[in-house]
């Protein structure tokens, strides 16, 4: 193959990428929800060491989305924590005010997953088990 075809190959799959990009075709409908969500007061940021956990790394965060809950307000608390390798993972806790737990799960950082954002809700984790998505 020729120095010049390889070249135009090159020059071909860089302008489809960035066509893709300018079209959307590359976005990330979990991270653009993110970006485009109404903003709620923070509860802070945790940042865990590898196997460190956030019951007992974010007393003082945990307790504010407990009395954020208690008020019917809302909040979200930001936990980051590294993968086997030691990537980081950014999960995003959000508290609506109808007691409601959304979870955004940040993964683009970790070289060996999908690179992708994930959503869910109404998921209750043990250290903060009085949250019911019954309400």
């Amino acid at each position: 193959m020729s120095a010049v075809s390889v070249r135009a190959r090159l020059v071909a799959v860089a302008a489809t990428s960035l066509l893709a990009a300018s079209c959307g075709m590359l976005d990330d409908p979990v991270e653009d929800r993110w970006e485009s969500r109404a903003e709620f007061s923070s509860c802070g940021k945790v940042r865990l060491a590898q196997g460190e956990e956030i019951q007992k790394q974010a007393v003082w965060e945990i307790a504010c989305l407990r009395r954020v809950l208690k008020s019917g307000e809302s909040a979200e608390l930001l936990a980051t924590y590294p993968t086997m390798e030691g990537d980081p993972i950014r999960e995003y806790y959000r508290l609506t005010p109808q007691g409601r737990l959304e979870v955004y799960t940040d993964s683009t950082d970790d070289r060996y997953s999908d690179r992708k954002w994930s959503f869910a809700e109404c998921y209750t984790p043990d250290w903060l088990a009085e949250i019911s998505c019954d309400r």
